[in-house]
């Protein structure tokens, strides 16, 4: 059902089923099984596909953006927690096959499992249909991201703390690495932020960027710190 509900979502059936149900396998699937029957092959081709379909929308939608300003506006578009959002979007969490013990930890809610897995799907349309479907794919499901180009992304919490430190006259926030738990493919990391004088905070993420932006951020909230 969940698989049908996606296809239904992303506007394609497969004709190669294999291709799809790789695209959707979780490398936790099988304990490092047989090359290539679980996403990451896809993920490589997708990411260069994304980036294709990404670059030739800002080419023909701003013809007097300069170089440096096409990338900033391709970063917001394929970046991994861009490539979440549209997973999310289409209903990839619930097609995803992954390992029962990386379903417990949340690899199904990661944005790294499922910004790879999104690439994975580009990559599997465009081998199925073509470079047009993987057009359509990227003009519909990232419809959203492409609409808010134009707004002020919002700052990064690493960014608004190091700011908040030294209006004080504080030292930079250290980040502290408290845990790292999980398999090699699917890590958890726990971190700490840390300002000399105030109480630690600690996030938690699949990778340490992660963990750090979450520590940030519940340090901002908890001593309401306003953007």
């Amino acid at each position: 059902m969940a698989v049908a509900a996606l296809e239904t979502r992303i506007g394609h059936v497969f004709l190669d089923r294999d291709l799809l149900e790789r695209a959707l396998t979780h490398a936790s699937v099988g304990n490092g099984g047989a090359p290539g029957r679980d996403n990451e092959r896809l993920e490589f081709l997708g990411d260069r596909v994304l980036n294709l379909m990404a670059a030739e929308y800002l080419f023909e939608s701003y013809p007097a953006a300069r170089e440096g300003d096409l990338a900033r506006r391709l970063n917001r578009l394929v970046c991994s927690e861009a490539c979440a959002e549209v997973a999310r979007g289409v209903g990839l969490p619930e097609a995803l096959r992954l390992d029962a013990s990386a379903t417990r930890i949340g690899a199904r809610e990661s944005d790294r499992v499922l910004g790879d897995a999104c690439e994975a799907l580009m990559a599997a349309l465009y081998l199925d249909g073509g470079r047009e479907v993987a057009r359509a794919f990227f003009r519909k499901a990232w419809g959203d991201l492409v609409a808010g180009l134009e707004q002020e992304p919002a700052r990064d919490p690493k960014t608004r703390l190091q700011e908040w430190a030294m209006s004080l006259a504080l030292p930079p926030p250290d980040y502290v690495v408290v845990s790292a738990e999980g398999p090699p493919h699917d890590p958890r990391f726990t971190i700490e932020a840390r300002v000399p004088g105030w109480e630690a905070a600690a996030g938690t993420g699949r990778s340490k960027r992660e963990a750090e932006k979450a520590a940030a951020a519940l340090f901002l909230d908890r001593e309401n710190i306003q953007p």
